[in-house]
């Protein structure tokens, strides 16, 4: 039911109008009691044996929202409701800004992908506080809030800016996220290099103990899918040596060639970033060269390509605590997060892991 509404609605408008229509109407069925209490049961059944523990939170299950989404945490009871066990909101920067000129977001129906360079499009970390800090809620995910640079803000002062936002969100998020990934901020990939992301790191998790000091407030770094082997590894060597507590892999690509693109080669060369299925293999490759280097020592959280419970296994078997998920909702529809719990759980259920905390890394540890 839901691709044909795709086909005779979102697919005719502009994929960011039809963005933020869908959004609208998720909030305000979030807001009425009867119908958010109905649409909850349906779309978001809850499997005892999906019990995730991970960052030191527990949850319903491993399936989250990727940042990206709700970029200004409007409308977290609605994915909730929707059965996203964690929402990751934002990117949030240290001010607001209004991201790139549009048209910025385009659909590669055909490869079930996104290119996207909105560029930070957000309200900036003070008003977001300010939402997180009033926020009465209907459900209870954990709350992720992946922060970033302002685009404005020298990459010689990127620190300060990361800081601000750190010591203004970490009172209110479950985790903290350092976005050093987008393309789409001019030199933010920069940060990836361990000498510059070291410091990062490290400041970011002293104004996180410093604001909030009544807890330690989990911290991860989200990477690029386009980063070489080594600087995966030395990332993750990096991760430990800090005592990070977790790494998100990946963010969107800058490559095209090699990904086997069917769509329109117009739409193929816009520049952006490049999220959804072509995406998969990458992803997945750069989750277990994490996994082979760090093992159980931090939490890795999958993302890239994930369309359906199959996808979300390979990660978890790949060493993913957690998988998140973005472009394919766009595909699939409000029943896709029921859909991946109803297949993770039969997959366990099938599987000669006793719970999915055993089958995390499984398939690295046997070629180990």
């Amino acid at each position: 039911m839901y691709t044909y509404f795709f086909r005779l609605v979102f697919k005719r408008l502009d994929p960011e109008q039809a963005h933020h229509l869908a959004f609208r109407w998720i909030r305000l069925a979030a807001r009425v009691p009867v119908l958010r209490t109905f649409l909850a049961a349906a779309l978001a059944p809850r499997y005892k044996e999906l019990r995730t523990e991970a960052l030191g939170l527990r949850m319903h299950g491993p399936f989250g929202l990727a940042a990206g989404f709700d970029k200004n945490a409007v409308g977290i009871d609605g994915m909730a409701m929707l059965g996203f066990d964690h929402v990751e909101i934002g990117t949030v920067t240290g001010e607001p800004q209004p991201g790139n000129p549009k048209q910025r977001l385009f659909r590669l129906v055909k490869d079930r992908a996104l290119i996207n360079r909105m560029g930070f499009n957000n309200d900036g970390s003070l008003r977001v506080a300010a939402r997180l800090a009033s926020r009465t809620p209907v459900f209870k995910p954990v709350v992720g809030v992946n922060i970033g640079k302002t685009k404005v803000v020298p990459e010689e002062e990127a620190v300060a800016d990361y800081v601000k936002s750190a010591e203004r969100l970490a009172p209110y998020a479950d985790y903290l996220v350092v976005n050093v990934s987008s393309p789409n901020t001019p030199g933010l990939r920069n940060l990836q290099a361990t000498e510059a992301l070291r410091p990062l790191l490290s400041a970011v998790r002293e104004a996180a103990d410093r604001t909030a000091p009544a807890r330690r407030v989990p911290l991860l770094v989200k990477i690029a899918p386009d980063l070489a082997d080594e600087d995966v590894d030395a990332v993750a060597d990096l991760a430990v040596e800090l005592g990070l507590d977790g790494i998100i892999a990946t963010n969107t690509t800058i490559a095209r060639e090699g990904l086997g693109l069917k769509s329109d080669p117009t739409l193929v060369k816009e520049t952006g970033g490049l999220s959804g299925a072509p995406l998969k293999n990458r992803s997945l490759e750069v989750l277990r060269r994490l996994y082979a280097r760090v093992g159980d020592r931090i939490t890795l959280v999958g993302v890239g390509g994930i369309e359906n419970a199959e996808d979300a296994w390979q990660r978890i078997l790949a060493g993913a605590t957690l998988v998140q998920g973005y472009s394919a909702f766009i595909y699939e529809g409000p029943f896709w997060g029921r859909a991946i719990h109803k297949g993770l759980a039969a997959r366990l259920a099938t599987s000669p892991y006793a719970t999915l905390a055993d089958a995390v890394g499984a398939d690295v540890r046997k070629t180990a």
